[in-house]
C-alpha cells in the first residue's frame, strides 16, 4: 500500500509541478536587481521617487536582460488589473499594420482612398488623394486639426475622417492625430476580414501569453486603434521586451526585424527641445525619447519604455497630468543605476524593497 500511495504522491507532485510550469511559462522570468547589475537600494529610491513625485502612480515593472527585477502596484491596483492604455494602444495597432504588410495584404505607400471607395467624398482634394498608409503611421496626414468623431457619435468614422480638410501635403506636417490610427485599424480590417483585436490574437497576444485582451470598437465594429485597449502591466513589459528583442520571442520571429527598426526609428521631426521627450521625433506610432530610448505612451501616464543600450524595458501605469515628470523620474533615478556587471546579493536591501512595495497606495487626487 505504501508503494501505491508513494507512486500516487509522486504522480501528484509531478502533475502539480508541470501545471505550475505551464502557468509560469506565460510570465517573464524573475531575478534580483543585484543579479542584473542594479542595487535594491537604487530600485527603492526609484520607486520612492515615483510615489512622491507622480500623482498618482498605479504600477511599475522593470525588466533587465529579459528578467523582471522590480515590480510594484499601488493598492488597490494588482498584477491582474487590466489597465486602460489610452494612446499606448497605437503602438499595438501599428504592429498589426506591420504584420499585414509582411503578409502582403497592403503596402506602406498604398493610398488611403484605395481601401474606401464607398466612403470617399464625391470630390476628393489633391492632398487627400496623396495621403498614404505611411502618412497615417507617421502622424503626417496633412491635417491641420484632428477629425472630430465625437461630433457624430453614431456616424461613420471613416467617412468623417475622409471628409475632413487636408490643407497640407501629406508627409510634410506633423500633427498628432488619433483618428489616423483608427484608419489604420479600419484598413487592417478591410484587408484581413478581422478586427485588429482578432487579427493580433494568434500573431501577438497568444504567443506573448496575453490573455483575454479587450479593445473597444467604433459604431461600425472596428477596433478603435488609437485607444480602447486594456492590458496588464506585465503585458506591456512583454510587448516592450518583444520590440527590444527585434521581434523575436521564444526563438520565433513574431514581428519582422525590419518593421521593428522602421517603427521605432525617427520617421518624422516633431520639435527641437532637447529637454522634452515629445520633441525627439516620431516613428510608426512609437515616440523617440531622450537617452537613445523609444516608447509607446498614453494619456495620464501609461508608458512602455525601451532602452536598447541598457537592455531594459520599463512599463508604468498611472493617473497623472504630468507625463514628462513621470519620465524624468526614470532618467533621474534609474538610468544611471543600470550597471554593466552583477552586484553582490543584498538580503537587507531586498527586504527593505519588499516592505516599501507592500506599503504603496494610490493617492487621493485633489478636487479640481
Amino acid at each position: 500500500m505504501r508503494t501505491v500511495f508513494g507512486l500516487v504522491a509522486l504522480f501528484t507532485l509531478a502533475f502539480n509541478s508541470q501545471f505550475a510550469l505551464s502557468q509560469d511559462a506565460k510570465a517573464l522570468p524573475r531575478a534580483t536587481p543585484e543579479s542584473q547589475g542594479v542595487s535594491s537600494e537604487a530600485i527603492g529610491s526609484f520607486v520612492e521617487a515615483l510615489d512622491q513625485k507622480v500623482n498618482t502612480m498605479h504600477s511599475v515593472m522593470v525588466v533587465r536582460h529579459g528578467k523582471v527585477i522590480a515590480e510594484a502596484w499601488w493598492q488597490p491596483q494588482t498584477p491582474e488589473t487590466p489597465h486602460v492604455l489610452w494612446s499606448l494602444s497605437k503602438s499595438f495597432c501599428s504592429t498589426a499594420v506591420g504584420l499585414a504588410i509582411a503578409e502582403g495584404k497592403l503596402k506602406l505607400d498604398d493610398e488611403v482612398l484605395k481601401f474606401f471607395p464607398d466612403e470617399a467624398p464625391k470630390e476628393s482634394s489633391k492632398n487627400l488623394k496623396e495621403m498614404r498608409v505611411r502618412d497615417l503611421l507617421c502622424m503626417s496626414t496633412g491635417h491641420e486639426t484632428e477629425p472630430n468623431f465625437r461630433a457624430e457619435p453614431n456616424g461613420n468614422w471613416v467617412k468623417i475622417f475622409l471628409a475632413h480638410p487636408v490643407p497640407h501635403k501629406p508627409g510634410t506636417h506633423f500633427k498628432y492625430n488619433t483618428p489616423a490610427t483608427y484608419m489604420q485599424s479600419a484598413i487592417v480590417q478591410k484587408v484581413t476580414g478581422q478586427t485588429v483585436l482578432d487579427y493580433l490574437k494568434p500573431r501577438l497576444f497568444e504567443p506573448l501569453g496575453i490573455d483575454n485582451p479587450r479593445w473597444d470598437a467604433s459604431p461600425q465594429g472596428v477596433s478603435i486603434g488609437g485607444y480602447g485597449l486594456f492590458a496588464r502591466t506585465e503585458d506591456l513589459a512583454k510587448f516592450g521586451q518583444l520590440y527590444l528583442q527585434k521581434g523575436q520571442w521564444n526563438g520565433k520571429q513574431l514581428i519582422p526585424e525590419r518593421w521593428v527598426q522602421q517603427a521605432t526609428a525617427r520617421q518624422t521631426s516633431n520639435g527641437s527641445n532637447p529637454k522634452s521627450d515629445w520633441d525627439q521625433g516620431y516613428g510608426y506610432q512609437f515616440w523617440r525619447c531622450r537617452n537613445g530610448a523609444f516608447r509607446g505612451d498614453g494619456k495620464d501616464g501609461q508608458f512602455c519604455i525601451v532602452l536598447p543600450k541598457q537592455d531594459t524595458v520599463i512599463a508604468m501605469t498611472a493617473d497623472t497630468g504630468d507625463m514628462q515628470g513621470e519620465l524624468n523620474v526614470v532618467w533621474d533615478k534609474l538610468l544611471k543605476q543600470l550597471g554593466d556587471k552583477p552586484l553582490p546579493e543584498n538580503a537587507e536591501g531586498t527586504k527593505a524593497l519588499k516592505e516599501l512595495v507592500g506599503s504603496l497606495k494610490v493617492k487621493e487626487k485633489a478636487a479640481k
